[in-house]
Parts: structure tokens; sequence; C-alpha cells
């Protein structure tokens, strides 16, 4: 694409006519990524900025360099073209927008934030859509997938290159949608910048990433951000059970759509069943009521459910297909994934790392077990530090007995996070196992018939990460070795 395409409507002045015909083969702001001819954009990063990448971009052919006002302390080179702007990340987004030619404008843009259960709703979207004869993608925690192509994920949402170019490949693979999980570090990295959704979701907040935005208010902002840009014509959906969903309603130009269970809405549910082998419901719509009869266990899946139901309903997907389509989902990798080899007790692999997903969790888990519930989990090191005793008050509020363990320490001393854990309990249900197989062993060896057994905080994970090192580690296969160990398969 020529220069002056691709900087049409950002607010870089005019280039002459001989720049204006340059031919610009790439646009990233990752100069490991840049290549001969490139377009590099220097941002500001959350931990530097990407002027101290000029030199490598421009070492690997990049032939445009485009940076803030403030301008670079090292002379460019001759022939490298230098552009300034005052708001590169801005510039970087219509850039992209015009180099893959808005593919977010030519994909229906489903955007998922909150703290807990955007995964699930990206699976009960896919297979919502499935049943209406719609082909979908997804970008998210496990991973980014679209037709039969997976892509690894190492954040749950891209950054804003990568983003672009992904809607571009899944709409030149003729994909109807895409669901995408947008975090908060996302929406305040500005990573999603540009993007035209047509729903956003709001699922719920509570307290977590407090590391990163230092407090709930701020974290709360920067989930606003989603809707606060949502266009008029678009459509919010918004959990109201939620503290923040009301105030959200009311930051949003664009019209809402509420759901919840214990308040009137939109979208809610009633006559409720919960089990261990799934949820029954009635599904309430403003276009009427069906039943659902979903393998998903728990009374926060039913909030996802009426989420996705709301999608359906505004994309005019008649209900009977909504029901067949959440109906289809049977399992979401690590969250509350049952591990069955023939023993005679519940195993649950789930990934609730924060003590509203772990009351979430065992709330639904306590509503229908059968006897003894055994909860194994830690907290990560590198991550929100307050949060790691209140998890224990949950843990013994809702459970029988806990052994703490490791999660992922990272950086930090396993037995100090612990300690930060422990501080938490009041009583004395509770072992601390340092090392997380060992700590399942002992789970599984002392569960008796009909007890349960939940492992929190690492769920679809197939690795853990120490200081110095990263190994394999699936807890879904550590169970069934386990129970095979103990003879208890």
């Amino acid at each position: 694409m020529k220069l002056r395409e691709l900087i049409k409507n950002t607010a870089l002045a005019p280039v002459k006519e001989d720049q204006g015909n340059l031919e610009v083969p790439s646009v990233t702001a990752d100069s490991r990524k840049v290549t001969a001819g490139g377009l590099f954009v220097a941002l500001a990063g959350p931990k530097t900025h990407g002027a101290k990448f000029i030199e490598d971009a421009m070492a690997r052919g990049a032939q445009i360099i485009v940076t803030g006002m403030t301008g670079i302390s090292s002379p460019i080179p001759d022939g490298i073209l230098y552009l300034k702007t005052e708001d590169p990340q801005a510039f970087l987004a219509q850039a992209l927008s015009n180099f893959y030619h808005d593919p977010s404008g030519s994909i229906r843009l489903i955007g998922i934030t909150g703290t807990n259960g955007k995964t699930t709703i990206t699976y009960l979207l896919e297979t919502m859509l499935a049943a209406a004869g719609k082909t979908s993608g997804v970008i998210g925690t496990i991973n980014h997938r679209y037709g039969k192509k997976i892509l690894k994920a190492d954040n749950t949402t891209p950054g804003l290159v990568d983003n672009v170019r992904i809607l571009a490949e899944m709409v030149a693979e003729k994909i109807d949608y895409c669901a995408m999980e947008v975090s908060s570090h996302a929406l305040d990295q500005r990573r999603v910048e540009g993007l035209d959704f047509q729903y956003a979701i709001f699922t719920n907040l509570t307290s977590d990433h407090l590391d990163y935005h230092k407090d709930r208010e701020t974290y709360f902002g920067a989930k606003a951000k989603l809707f606060t840009g949502l266009a008029k014509n678009r459509r919010a959906i918004i959990n109201i059970d939620d503290e923040f969903g009301p105030r959200l309603k009311d930051m949003t130009a664009a019209p809402v759509w509420t759901y919840a269970i214990k308040k009137p809405a939109d979208f809610s549910a009633r006559r409720i069943e919960l089990g261990f082998t799934g949820t029954c419901f009635e599904l309430v719509t403003p276009l009427g009521t069906i039943e659902i009869m979903t393998p998903l266990i728990g009374l926060h899946n039913i909030y996802n459910i009426l989420s996705v139901a709301a999608v359906g309903v505004g994309e005019e997907i008649p209900l009977c297909l909504i029901k067949k389509g959440v109906e289809a989902l049977s399992q979401v990798p690590g969250r509350l994934e049952r591990i069955e080899a023939g023993q005679d007790f519940y195993v649950f692999v789930d990934y609730a790392h924060t003590e509203d997903a772990m009351r979430n969790v065992l709330s639904s888990l306590r509503a229908v077990k059968k006897s003894r519930l055994t909860v194994v989990f830690g907290c990560g090191g590198d991550r929100d530090k307050t949060k790691r005793a209140r998890m224990a008050n949950v843990v013994e509020e809702l459970s029988d007995f806990a052994i703490v363990t490791t999660d992922n320490p990272r950086s930090e001393d396993p037995q100090q996070i612990v300690q930060n854990i422990i501080g938490g309990f009041r009583k004395q249900d509770f072992k601390v196992i340092l090392d997380r197989g060992e700590a399942i062993m002992e789970a599984l060896r002392v569960t008796q018939k009909g007890d349960v057994v939940l492992i929190a905080g690492k769920g679809h994970e197939n690795y853990q990460i120490f200081k110095d090192k990263t190994i394999d580690f699936d807890e879904r296969k550590i169970v069934l070795q386990s129970l095979m160990t103990l003879g208890k398969s």
C-alpha cells in the first residue's frame, strides 16, 4: 500500500508527493517484526518506550519511523522518513485499519469484558452461532482460533497490530463473527483502539489486577472504556446484578440490554435447578421464554448464557436455535472441568484465581455437593497480592478443607506467597504442601466416596512458571495419573 493511502484520516501532516508514493509492505510497533521497507511506530509502553527500539527497527529495514512530538535524540540516517504525530497510538489504529481495509467493520465483532466469565462466553457464542449456521472466530485466553486455524495466545487480548491482522485473516476466510475477550490491560493500553464492536458485554467486576490498576475504581475505569467508546448504533449488554453494572449502563451512548437473576432485567432466569451433571432453568427474554438444559455447572454459567442469549436475540436468532447452541457446549477447558476416571468421587479443575471466581465455583459445588468438599489452590506470583488472604477467606467459608500450594510463583518466593494466603485463614482446616503435584495427590488420597475435590487456579494451563524455569504441568493429566497411582480409577 502506498504511504498516502496508509496515512489517510490520520493526524499526520500531508507528505510530499514522492514520499506519498512509497510502497509500505508492513506496519508494526514491534521492531522485531519489521520487514524491509516497512513502517515502525514507536509507542509508549507500560514498561518502556518504543523509541528505544528505533535503531533496531532501522537495522531490520524500516524505511518509515513514526514517533511522538518529543522526537528522538539520535539523528535519523539518510533514506529514512521520520514522521511525528501527537498520538502515535491513534495513528497506528487508523493506519492499521487502512492497511488491512477496516476488518472490524467487515465482521460482526463482539467484545466481552469483566473479571470472570469471558472465556466461557466466547465458547457459548461459538456454539450458538454455529447452531444458527454462522461461522465465528475467537480471540481469547485459551487460544485465538477461526476455521481450522488455532493460534497460541500469549495474552488474553493481543496487541493492536495482531488484533487487526487476525481480524483481517478472519475476514479473508469469510468468517461472520468474532468473539473477543477484552482485558482491562488491553483497554488501558489501547490494544483495541479503533475497533468497531457491534456488541460489548460486561460480566462482573471484582478486585483483580490491582498490582497493575492499583485500586478498583481505576480497574473499573479501564473496563468502562469498552462501553464509553461504543458507537450509538451498537449494543451494550450489561449484568446489573453486579454492583458496577448500573453505573456502566449510564456511561454508554449505545442502547443497553440488561441481564440478571436477582433483579428485573431484559434477560433473566427462573426455576433454576443446579446439579453435578448440569443446570436447568427457564430463559426469559423480550421474545419469550424457553427452557435451557445445559451441561455447564453453576449459577455463574447461567449469567454467561443470559449474555449470549442477548447477542442471539440482537442477531435475530430464533430462541430454539439459541437453546440448541448453548446446550451444545458440554465443557470449557479448565472451567469447572470434571475429571472422570471411574472414581467414586468428583474432581473438578477450574481457572478460578480471584476471590469472586472462587466464590462462584465453590457456591455452585456447595449447592449440590454430596459430602466433604476439599480445595487445592494457590496464588500467582508477581500479581495482585491483596487478594491472597481474601482467597483464603472464601475457601474457608465455603469448603471443608484446603490444601494451600503453589500456582505460578514466577519471581516470588513460593513460601512467602503461601504465608500471604494463610494469613486469611481464621481456623486451622488447611494444610500446606508447596509441590502442587504432591498437593493434588494428597487431596485425592484422602478423598472418600461421594466427596468433591476442586483444584483451582490454573485451569487450562499446561505449565507452571518458577523464577528460573517453566515446567510442563497439566493438572488434568496429573489428576488422572494420581488416580491410577492411588488405585482409585
